[in-house]
């Protein structure tokens, strides 16, 4: 067995004398200047777990076509054995405006970094409960463009479409996959001009930005 160690600690010393405030080190602590301000930015730059990052305007553009297109699937293709024509269209426009307030607007402003940094990427940034009146109306032009889009690539490949894109045995018939890349594409360019648009009176004087509404 392993000797006992011999040495006993002294009796005459106190608990205090194994707990002295080393007072130096303290002083030290204190008049330390304050650490510089760090940025978000920073942060997430050393504590990303994966060296491989998704862009923000890949996953945009995701959320943008893959809701358009799953709109497209049950709107179009199942209501589309019971409605037709101005009635299927009026359905689709609203089915796409709801998704676009409920649930696109709302996936962009939870991925973005900072408020508002993502209203860029959206056509109505109003965030209050009468904005889905105007997304819905947004989504009715949306879709009678990508409409005329269907008609006249059709059109120019010398199939005879109907009127009626929906009814239409076409090259470029509507499906999911092709709608919600046509819609997307349609949304982020009429986002483009009105972004442009917007900016040109800016830098005119003509406008100055809103501020932040109002949650």
């Amino acid at each position: 067995m392993a000797k006992k160690s011999s040495k006993k600690m002294p009796a005459e010393r106190s608990a205090a004398d194994y707990y002295k405030l080393k007072t130096s080190a303290v002083d030290r602590l204190v008049s330390t200047k304050k650490a510089p301000e760090v940025t978000d930015e920073e942060i997430r730059k050393y504590t990303s777990r994966g060296k491989f990052r998704i862009p923000a305007w890949l996953k945009i553009v995701f959320v943008k076509f893959w809701f358009a297109g799953a709109i497209c699937y049950f709107f179009l293709w199942g209501l589309g054995l019971y409605i037709q024509g101005l009635d299927l269209m009026a359905a689709l426009s609203i089915g796409l405006g709801v998704a676009n307030d409920l649930m696109v607007n709302k996936l962009l402003r939870n991925f973005e970094p900072t408020e508002r940094a993502y209203d860029k990427w959206q056509m109505v940034t109003v965030r209050k409960y009468w904005s889905i009146f105007i997304n819905v109306i947004y989504s009715g032009v949306v879709l009678f463009l990508v409409f005329q889009i269907y008609y006249a690539v059709n059109s120019l490949a010398g199939v005879n479409a109907s009127a009626d894109p929906t009814q239409a045995q076409a090259m470029f018939g509507v499906e999911p996959m092709l709608f919600g890349i046509l819609y997307m594409a349609v949304d982020l360019l009429l986002v483009k001009i009105k972004n442009t648009f917007v900016n040109i009176l800016r830098d005119a004087g003509a406008f100055s930005p809103r501020t932040a509404e109002k949650k």
